[in-house]
């Protein structure tokens, strides 16, 4: 099936034993493809380190320490075992590497210092079932993602605080004077972090549980005290309201730091919970959140925003014909379609199975419309070979609004939910759009 894009994004290259590799391959490979990688197996030793050096280092490098025992080194003295540190020598120095290891040479703390200290990403040990191999892995990749800058909004006086050099480390800094007005601000901002000083807490002590206790509160946002001078009073009655943290006003490099480290698990956590792992797409939490802060900046700028919902037409029989694997690779194309022809401030999802939604910036109805509607042609264009020498073309269907004649996430989704119905009903393989008031009969 020719595609102009590669269809995963990420890739593992795995040295491994070939026994290991001709058992586990099909089973590997089934659930990486839904975790949005590929896996390239090698059983030599060379051949792996020289497509690590080639590689730009975007990728996982993992190697399984029991094939140090049945490859073939290929070291002058012809030896096939193969020790460790020959290899650690062997792989290039600018990569990490994940090792898999036995329990017994997990036993042994001496190899898991050398390990960690030979440009080791992380290990793991086995046996390891396939499934959690690959979750494992994901996760990897993500940690390795820069992702989106972390928003931290601070109450009180931090001197110190150096805001550019955090915005160049991924936390942006946005500053607030009023503890009573927190609450909307947050709302408002929807921030990731939220830092209040001991000061700001001593003079309104209910601030946090005001933040926590609201419904819509991001589960993913922590709430940080700043505390100024040690007081373990003041500290257990901070936790005690709900605060997430309590940090040390220490230095100003080392609360940098500290905040920086949170603000990364925060990137991370984000990611695991708003995106679509077979993708890479943002799922309905992250669209919600994102979307919720696309509308408040469109508020701001008076700009318009087009909301399609789309839907793959016929996606049951496709799987049914060809097989869940095949519907899979249809999904991966056309989320790879949709997203090759998005704006630097659109919004991409994968909202569930078959149904994605798209924001498109700065954008009215009739416009948003006209954009939907070559994406579904560029998506039909696709050949996608289900037999040798057997070629068919998919298509999908979908329904556009619009902000501000919508002015919730919600009322959006709802709206163009239903002129989707309308694309359906009609015939499909087309797009709609959803005027101020129109309900379709």
């Amino acid at each position: 099936m020719p595609h102009t894009a590669p269809l995963y994004r990420n890739h593992v290259l795995l040295l491994s034993q070939s026994f290991f590799i001709k058992d586990n391959r099909a089973e590997l490979l089934l659930h990486a493809h839904k975790y949005d990688f590929d896996i390239l197996f090698f059983d030599d030793v060379s051949r792996f380190v020289d497509a690590v050096a080639k590689d730009g280092g975007d990728n996982l490098y993992v190697i399984d320490l029991d094939a140090l025992h049945n490859l073939q080194a290929d070291m002058p003295d012809g030896r096939r075992t193969l020790m460790l540190g020959e290899l650690l020598q062997r792989l290039p120095g600018d990569h990490s590497y994940v090792y898999l290891q036995s329990a017994r040479q997990g036993s042994r703390f001496l190899l898991q210092q050398r390990l960690v200290d030979s440009h080791c990403l992380a290990y793991a040990e086995k046996p390891i079932a396939n499934d959690v191999l690959v979750d494992k892995l994901f996760k990897l990749f993500v940690q390795k993602k820069r992702g989106d800058p972390v928003r931290m909004v601070v109450l009180g006086e931090v001197p110190g605080l150096d805001d550019a050099a955090l915005l160049a480390r991924g936390v942006e800094v946005l500053r607030h004077p009023d503890a009573q007005t927190l609450h909307l601000r947050v709302k408002e901002l929807q921030p990731d972090l939220v830092l209040v000083t001991d000061t700001e807490y001593g003079r309104t002590d209910a601030i946090v549980r005001v933040l926590q206790k609201n419904i819509e509160a991001d589960p993913v946002r922590e709430i940080a005290l700043l505390q100024c001078r040690p007081d373990s009073l003041l500290t257990r009655r901070a936790l005690a309201d709900g605060f997430d943290a309590v940090l040390a006003n220490c230095e100003p490099e080392l609360l940098a730091a500290q905040l920086v480290s949170r603000a990364n698990k925060i990137r991370i956590n984000k990611d695991l919970i708003g995106k679509d792992r077979a993708t890479g797409l943002l799922n309905k939490v992250g669209l919600q959140q994102k979307t919720q802060g696309l509308i408040w900046r469109a508020a701001q700028e008076g700009c318009p925003l087009a909301f399609g919902v789309i839907d793959i037409d016929k996606f049951k029989t496709i799987n049914d014909t060809w097989g869940h694997h095949f519907g899979d690779i249809v999904i991966k194309r056309l989320s790879l379609t949709l997203a090759t022809q998005l704006g630097e401030c659109d919004l991409l999802s994968r909202f569930g199975g078959e149904e994605f939604v798209v924001v498109f910036w700065d954008c009215g109805l009739t416009e948003g419309r006209r954009r939907l509607d070559a994406m579904r042609q560029a998506f039909g264009a696709i050949p996608f070979e289900v037999a040798p020498g057997d070629t068919r073309h998919f298509s999908f269907s979908g329904g556009v609004a619009a902000y501000p004649d919508c002015r919730s996430e919600n009322e959006l989704f709802l709206r163009a939910d239903a002129m989707l119905y309308v694309a359906k009903q009609g015939g499909r393989n087309q797009v709609c759009i959803g005027e101020a008031g129109l309900v379709p009969a």
